[in-house]
């Protein structure tokens, strides 16, 4: 790792305090109030809009919570981004099935790009992002069309303009993660099988010991990414499983995080260290 990206990454961990959040419903359904926890940047260019990084936790939709993504969070909002840790339904939790979870997610990033002068944000570079189930939500905000809330509003897009994925879920077809839950829907829910022209970049960081998320579908999604004429970078990680970037695994988490800033470096979103 870039040792500058090492002190500044110690310089964060101490200073990391001194940024201020809020918290915001962005949806009620019934008695479930949906929020999300936003970090303003620090350190942004004077007189511009900010990019904008939204999390979506993992667990398989099922459960989770959003302090997953609380570190990355607060990297990024430290390296000039406004980062916002969403909140969605999930089984456990809501009694959800997937496809309400990707319409929840699709109302947090309307939301957001609803809120962009509000919350001095660029509404042309909003970045989604997530782990394994979550990591399906960002993805499938961008490239599947069905599953919109009714209660949205579509004239405002849930389309990110890029894409930071870790251990994604991104096939749900027959062999693919969760096709019992899925079934045939898998043609209008899997990401995998809906990329078209004009797919956002995408950073794509995999295990190779991954047990839900094999590399060969990873290399697919690139392949497939490359043919529509998109980006997609594809970072394998050596032995590492699902669930590899979480600060638990601090090599992986630093690597993952060096990975994720040189990608913003490369969209032109943060300044270079």
């Amino acid at each position: 790792m870039n040792i500058r990206l090492i002190i500044f990454l110690f310089l964060f961990a101490v200073n990391v305090n001194c940024q201020t959040t809020q918290k915001t419903i962005y949806k009620t359904i019934g008695s479930v109030n949906l929020e999300i926890e936003i970090f303003q940047a620090t350190n942004k260019i004077p007189n511009q809009k900010s990019p904008a990084i939204i999390f979506f936790f993992g667990g398989g939709w099922n459960g989770g919570t959003t302090d997953q993504f609380r570190p990355q969070a607060e990297y990024l909002a430290s390296r000039g981004m406004v980062a916002i840790l969403a909140d969605y339904r999930v089984k456990t939790k809501h009694q959800a099935s997937p496809f309400e979870s990707l319409m929840d997610a699709k109302s947090a990033i309307r939301l957001v790009r609803m809120n962009a002068s509000k919350w001095n944000i660029d509404p042309n570079r909003i970045v989604a992002s997530g782990g394994s189930a979550g990591g399906h939500l960002a993805a499938a905000t961008a490239l599947i069309e069905a599953y919109n809330d009714p209660q949205d509003d579509t004239t405002i897009s849930c389309v990110p303009n890029a894409l930071i994925l870790f251990n994604p879920v991104i096939d749900n077809g027959p062999g693919g993660y969760a096709y019992e839950r899925i079934g045939a829907e898998y043609k209008n829910f899997s990401p995998l099988h809906n990329i078209l022209p004009g797919a956002p970049p995408t950073l794509f960081m995999l295990g190779t010991k991954d047990a839900l998320i094999p590399v060969e579908t990873g290399a697919y999604y690139q392949k497939v990414m490359e043919i529509v004429g998109s980006r997609c970078e594809l970072k394998l990680y050596e032995d590492a499983g699902h669930g590899f970037f979480n600060p638990r695994n601090p090599e992986f988490y630093k690597a993952t995080l060096n990975e994720t800033d040189l990608f913003l470096q490369s969209l032109g979103y943060i300044e270079q260290k």
